[in-house]
């Protein structure tokens, strides 16, 4: 018998001056979302994070909440049905890398088209931010 199970995903939350960080993805699937991507065997949700924060925005990003684990079975098209989502802060200028074709800075209340269920967490991380409730 073989075992399908969920591919572990990681997204940070990165903010500056009341504007999220968001990335074009290059890839499929296309649109704006938050930084992140895959948890590589042998390495940490948290070092997960980091690392792709650093591959897709050349930031390196201290790690300062855990907003929640998103577990939606349709959340992403690849079956990619678990993420782990970190709030962060960084110093410095990010740059677009990896598979992040751009990048930039949106005012929460006026976000582009989003990528799988990321209009879902900031909703979350707008509440999180202003009041302190996590999400269930």
């Amino acid at each position: 018998m073989t075992w399908r199970n969920p591919t572990p995903t990681v997204d940070i939350i990165l903010e500056r001056d009341g504007q999220v960080l968001l990335i074009e993805r290059r890839n499929p699937p296309h649109g704006w979302a938050l930084p992140g991507g895959f948890v590589d065997e042998g390495e940490t949700v948290e070092q997960a994070a980091r690392r792709e924060a650093m591959e897709e925005t050349r930031l390196e990003v201290q790690l300062t909440a855990l907003l929640h684990v998103y577990s939606d079975p349709a959340r992403d098209p690849r079956k990619h049905t678990l993420s782990v989502v970190f709030v962060g802060t960084f110093e410095g200028e990010p740059a677009a890398g990896d598979d992040a074709g751009a990048l930039g800075f949106f005012p929460l209340d006026d976000l582009p088209q989003l990528a799988f269920d990321h209009a879902t967490i900031l909703a979350d991380y707008l509440r999180f931010r202003d009041t302190g409730a996590r999400p269930l």
